[in-house]
């Protein structure tokens, strides 16, 4: 943790263990963040409220995909809703990937929110590539967060006069990731690190693919059935 608080130059890291973390460990980890983040005066979150109870914090977090599959998809929506139950002092941060079209997703999200909306988090899989740059493609790798992806939605969101809306990176973001993001001066505000510091390589993600028995998976991902598993009432 120490060295991916000093790879991020001092930006905000929020620690998102929480779907790797056993529950019963959640607190240790996270006090040792805190730790981590005390030792060297970085800003860091952590994303339950098990997490920070040692020091008397309170978790933060983001509009999860689960959210937005339960209202049907729709992430202005889970938005709109999150941001009704929110307490005023609350940090709202949207996700902005669900239909991996983050540039247009971050401008409706943010002109439904306008001052309530504190951040956009990119959170783009691996193997995919944004909407945005399907026509950019053949001198970069355009999968994944990068940083073309990052400088389109901070341009359209400066564009359309929500300069202070701030930009969270997050999905497979290591020290070496981090480290030459800061070092090309990509304009994230804050990063968002979970599986590389609990699984390393062996990773694993649980997504609601169906509510209701109709398929509401994000962009990506979908309901494969699996003859091993058994269903549990």
């Amino acid at each position: 943790m120490t060295r991916v608080l000093e790879a991020a130059a001092g930006k905000p890291i929020i620690f998102m263990p929480a779907r790797h973390d056993h529950h019963r460990v959640q607190t240790g980890d996270g006090y040792a963040a805190y730790v981590a983040g005390a030792l060297i005066g970085a800003e860091i979150g952590v994303t339950t409220d098990a997490q920070s109870s040692w020091w008397g914090g309170r978790g933060i977090g983001t509009v999860p995909h689960a959210l937005i599959s339960a209202y049907g998809g729709s992430t202005v929506l889970a938005a709109t809703k999150f941001a009704d139950w929110a307490p005023e002092d609350f940090n709202i941060v949207v996700l902005v990937d669900f239909e991996n079209d983050s540039v247009r997703t971050a401008l409706e999200v943010a002109r439904a929110l306008k001052d309530r909306l504190w951040g956009v988090r990119l959170d783009t899989s691996g193997q995919l590539v944004d909407r945005s740059l399907w026509n950019e493609l053949g001198d970069f790798d355009p999968r994944g967060v990068n940083e073309r992806l990052v400088r389109k939605v901070r341009d359209a969101l400066d564009r359309d006069g929500f300069e202070g809306v701030k930009i969270v990176a997050s999905g497979g973001f290591t020290v070496w990731r981090i480290s030459a993001f800061e070092q090309a001066g990509v304009p994230v505000d804050a990063y968002g690190v979970g599986s590389s510091l609990i699984r390393g390589v062996t990773d694993f993600t649980a997504d609601i693919v169906l509510t209701d028995g109709r398929p509401t998976a994000k962009v990506g991902r979908r309901f494969c059935p699996n003859e091993r598993l058994a269903l549990v009432s």
